[in-house]
């Protein structure tokens, strides 16, 4: 076949002009169907000095740092979704149900699609406790995800992963029980993974989602033989997902939004040695925001190199599946939100509680690479310890304080892989067209979106 010299110079002119646009310097060509848009919001109470902190109960004299939520909104044409993070202890059900029915009403996001996570910072207030601090809390989010619906722009996803130094399994066994110990042979996880979210305008992220895990309990409650804090720290803080989130926020100016997610953490904690562990000083948290931040930084900055680019998507499926539980408890069964959302290959499973570190090892493996697993714990509810069947069998602080029984593992896995299957899309039953799969799907949809607190009218 000859082509004419005409159209043969047409084709090179198109082929060196993508190539051009694909390496334009500073921006790159973004091809998606998905829109987001970012809002932080401070949600630090006005009167923190008069406020006991909840977890490590102290009482403080001031702030050091603030208190912030974040809110991102998505929406790929079809489905709408949220994806909530706030520095507090829990995501408590009152709030999180108050959050939903808020955040539907700005934004028309269903609320049965609202993820709302904490980070579990030991240093800030109490929702239940605090009522009026709590009522501008909810008002706070609204606004947020108002803002954040009012700026939705086209969007692909980078992701990446890097590391932390700073966390430390804090069980060890002795004669088949369980102690309270840093433990550097312990399990653990120090990877941090990365979603970045651009609309290719500049190398800026639109949004970054940083996941890492660690108890945020660098500024804790203190020990008797350990200075400057032996009463534990005196003032309110973010802890160490404040700090990293402002490193990632100054590193690009100001002109990112940063959102923190913790994972499997229930047995995780900073590696600060003491009596059995000492509060953090300023090196200390400038130490653990610098080692997260920066590994947020490397991985992101990674992200958009032209050969990280090219592994994007260009189409981003939401699918959301959800479902409240019942766990063996040991007074009584446990009601429990499991959720599963995807967002096109990216996968977040979540618990309302604090699961120790091996579930997200056992997820994770179940998962395999049919999707990218991130696995969030503190999101949607807050029931405490979820520890393992084998923890339960050495006793130790987290099963002992944990309301389930050691049945409640397999329970919990089983779920959260079939509500992965439900989203992930590669069951046949997830994606049959015969109308008696199809007519299930539905049903299950409308039962899952009715099961969310209605909106006032």
């Amino acid at each position: 076949m000859h082509l004419r010299p005409a159209l043969l110079l047409g084709v090179c002119f198109i082929l060196s002009s993508a190539h051009a646009q694909e390496i334009l310097d500073g921006k790159f060509l973004v091809v998606s169907n998905l829109k987001a848009g970012v809002a932080k919001v401070d949600i630090t109470p006005p009167d923190a000095a008069e406020i006991k902190i909840v977890g490590h109960v102290r009482q403080v004299t001031g702030v050091r740092d603030p208190l912030r939520a974040g809110i991102l909104i998505l929406d790929d044409g079809e489905t709408k979704a949220a994806i909530v993070t706030m520095d507090t202890i829990g995501a408590w059900d009152d709030m999180v149900k108050d959050a939903r029915v808020r955040i539907e009403e700005e934004t028309g996001v269903p609320a049965a699609n609202i993820l709302i996570a904490a980070s579990h910072n030991h240093s800030g207030p109490g929702y239940m406790e605090n009522m009026r601090w709590a009522a501008d809390l909810i008002k706070k989010l609204g606004m947020a995800a108002k803002e954040a619906a009012a700026s939705m722009k086209t969007v692909n996803i980078g992701y990446g992963e890097d590391r932390i130094s700073f966390g430390i399994n804090r069980r060890k066994t002795y004669d088949g029980r369980a102690v309270v110990s840093l433990n550097p042979d312990g399990p653990n996880d120090p990877r941090v993974k990365v979603l970045r979210f651009d609309d290719g305008s500049t190398l800026t992220p639109l949004a970054v989602i940083m996941h890492a895990v660690c108890h945020p309990c660098f500024f804790t409650w203190g020990d008797k033989g350990t200075q400057p804090y032996p009463k534990g720290y005196p003032r309110m803080s973010a802890d160490f997902p404040g700090e990293a989130q402002t490193f990632v926020e100054m590193c690009y100016t100001q002109k990112t939004s940063a959102l923190f997610m913790q994972g499997c953490a229930g047995d995780i904690r900073p590696n600060l040695p003491g009596y059995p562990y000492r509060c953090a000083d300023e090196a200390d948290i400038q130490w653990a925001g610098r080692d997260l931040g920066g590994a947020v930084a490397r991985a992101a900055a990674l992200g958009v190199t032209r050969e990280q680019l090219r592994k994007r998507e260009t189409f981003y499926q939401i699918r959301v599946a959800s479902e409240v539980v019942e766990l063996p408890g040991k007074d009584q069964p446990v009601r429990a939100e499991l959720m599963a959302m995807k967002i096109g290959p990216f996968l977040l499973l979540t618990m309302p509680g604090e699961p120790m570190v091996e579930y997200g090892f056992k997820l994770e493996q179940a998962i395999a690479n049919r999707a990218t697993p991130i696995i969030v714990g503190y999101a949607n509810g807050n029931i405490g310890y979820i520890a393992t069947a084998d923890a339960h069998k050495v006793g130790g602080y987290e099963p002992n304080l944990s309301k389930l029984k050691p049945e409640a593992e397999p329970v919990i896995l089983k779920k959260l892989g079939a509500l992965a299957d439900r989203v992930v899309g590669d069951v046949f039953e997830s994606f049959s067209k015969h109308p008696k799969d199809m007519l299930k799907r539905e049903a299950e949809e409308k039962a899952r979106l009715q099961s969310a607190p209605a909106v006032k009218p």
